[in-house]
């Protein structure tokens, strides 16, 4: 295993680190070498067993952090930006920012027995999945916390594009996300900061069970991915190391799939 990020004082910072493509993405970046700072937001309960993963990174030999706030509110976004300041010291920047935030409404548009859309749901699911990128990227950059070649990758999915019952809020927010991504990588360039976005195929994640129907949506996949499997976390966590690294500094401002071709059919 190369550790090339080992000597170079880089962190990535992982938004909604705790499971999911951002857990694997972690334990990605670990393994090469890269210190890892993951805020995420669970419940008591769950913590052991996140705990237990976080562990895991621990040794691989690298520093670790690990935040259980509420990434949204400005607060305690400031206090955990402040925290990582003082733990960064002096020579130590963020190489990678890695969004995986999975917080949003699955309600249809209309219903007669169960709750639908409204305006307020579309402002949380949009704030929370989306303008959330730009607020942490905004505060870090203001803290001078990033490297000087430094990468922002979010993760977005074909939902981007296409219709699915109860998606609408979370499919806005992905579409804004996506827009978001581009002009943080045009007017962030001349800093140094390279802004992508990885559209996932579909994903057996606990996000993905909480939308109504998602087995209909993993049976479909199934049939129409060229390999016949679904995608995995760790084959995303894949691509957002090789955006990490010295080759990938002139990819900037991409929609990326990952998904074994499943938006070819």
């Amino acid at each position: 295993m190369v550790r090339e990020f080992q000597h170079h004082n880089y962190w990535a910072l992982i938004l909604g680190g705790s499971s999911g493509l951002g857990l694997a993405t972690a334990k990605k970046l670990a393994e090469h070498g890269m210190n890892i700072c993951i805020v995420h937001r669970n419940r008591k309960s769950e913590l052991p067993n996140i705990y237990e993963n976080f562990n895991q990174i621990k040794k691989l030999g690298v520093a670790f952090l690990s935040y259980n706030v509420n990434a949204f509110k400005r607060e305690e976004r400031q206090e955990v930006v402040n925290t990582l300041r003082k733990e960064l010291g002096e020579k130590g920047r963020i190489r990678t920012l890695v969004h995986s935030v999975a917080k949003g409404n699955l309600k249809p548009m209309v219903a007669i027995d169960k709750p639908v859309l409204k305006n307020d749901d579309f402002h949380l699911t949009i704030d929370a999945m989306a303008i959330s990128l730009y607020d942490w990227t905004k505060t870090l950059f203001d803290q001078e916390l990033f490297a000087d070649d430094a990468r922002l990758v979010s993760f977005t999915s074909e939902g981007n594009s296409k219709a699915w019952p109860n998606y609408a809020a979370v499919s806005a927010a992905k579409v804004t996300l996506e827009a978001i991504t581009r002009n943080i990588a045009l007017e962030f360039a001349k800093y140094g900061l390279r802004a992508n976005c990885i559209q996932a195929g579909v994903t057996d994640t606990s996000s993905l069970r909480a939308i109504p129907g998602s087995q209909d949506i993993i049976d479909h996949s199934l049939k129409r991915n060229p390999f016949k499997r679904l995608t995995l976390p760790e084959n995303v966590a894949d691509v957002v190391y090789l955006l990490s690294k010295d080759e990938a500094a002139w990819i900037n401002g991409c929609i990326i799939p990952v998904d074994g071709g499943e938006h070819i059919s």
